[in-house]
């Protein structure tokens, strides 16, 4: 089908800096932290003194960004970062984000972490309506509906935009005025803020890409809050309040990094409950209890402990 989608996100990473001289280094780091939420593509977007330039590339970070140097077009008190894993074609550098988009009055890079459900009949209206796709990717859609809204107040667009995409979402803005976060009314994926100790803000998709980059937790993007970050500090609002929590599972058994936090519940200590729960519930005649790399090793931790039966380590993982 022409119309659909061919870069539908499910895992992404995203990292975003506002008010650090920093901010493209710190996002270069933070994005390591997080690549094993995407390894498809990479991009960062720099907010510079001569406006927004980008890096972005196919491949590992690594790939993308082979030496320091390539920082340094970037440089800038604010960044914004993406590394991308799809769940259906669409392997092709128009899809790797944060997508950058150039107006006449502004411009304005978005990166994207979830699946929006009804992006395919948004895309068939919008282009009924004139608007002029440069990917293939779900997250673009949103840019679109802003752009509708012309006219009114930026975060009016937003917040219009916002209510009228469906599914789970993380989406981050940044243009020369602010960086924008929202997260969808059920929370599914997640997103936290952060605050650096030499100045400035960071949102990013999990709590290990903070430690990482030596920043302090704020707090759980919380369901339907629209966060703005700017020169006058953190701003939270809502585009919605119709909400409640429910966080994809799978981001505690398999998406995020042992080390992070999920509002406020540790993933290495959920697995373990997991395994633990599994050993009552499926009990088990065993020597050994052998997890396999690597989203698997807290679990069989919890299982062994459980049951009694001895863990090893059975499985090697080349990494």
């Amino acid at each position: 089908m022409p119309h659909e989608p061919k870069g539908l996100n499910e895992e992404c990473g995203v990292f975003g800096v506002w008010g650090n001289p920093n901010a493209a280094s710190i996002t270069h780091l933070g994005l390591h932290t997080l690549q094993h939420r995407g390894q498809e593509g990479a991009g960062i977007v720099g907010l510079t003194k001569d406006g927004m330039r980008r890096h972005y590339g196919l491949g590992l970070l690594s790939e993308v960004f082979t030496n320091t140097d390539q920082l340094t077009p970037l440089i800038g008190r604010a960044a914004l970062g993406h590394v991308r894993y799809s769940t259906a074609g669409g392997r092709v550098l128009e899809n790797i984000q944060p997508l950058l988009f150039r107006f006449s009055d502004e411009a304005i890079a978005l990166a994207h972490n979830g699946n929006l459900t009804n992006a395919i009949s948004l895309r068939r209206q919008l282009e009924d309506q004139g608007a002029i796709f440069q990917s293939t990717s779900d997250t673009e859609v949103l840019m679109h509906l802003i752009r509708r809204q012309v006219g009114q107040p930026w975060l009016t667009q937003l917040k219009t935009a916002l209510n009228e995409v469906h599914g789970g979402f993380a989406f981050v803005l940044l243009t020369e005025h602010g960086l924008y976060a929202a997260v969808d009314p059920y929370g599914f994926r997640p997103m936290v803020v952060g605050v650096l100790s030499d100045g400035g803000y960071i949102v990013c998709s999990e709590t290990a890409a903070l430690d990482a980059v030596g920043a302090e937790f704020v707090r759980d993007v919380q369901p339907g809050e629209l966060i703005t970050i700017d020169d006058a500090g953190l701003h939270i609002d809502h585009f919605t309040t119709n909400t409640q929590l429910a966080v994809c599972s799978m981001e505690y058994i398999y998406f995020a990094r042992p080390d992070s936090d999920i509002h406020g519940i540790n993933v290495h200590q959920a697995r373990v409950r997991m395994g633990e729960r599994l050993a009552k519930e499926q009990p088990a005649e065993a020597d050994i209890v052998v997890g396999v790399p690597n989203s698997s090793l807290s679990a069989a931790i919890g299982y062994a402990k459980a049951s009694g039966i001895p863990y090893e380590m059975g499985l090697m993982k080349s990494q």
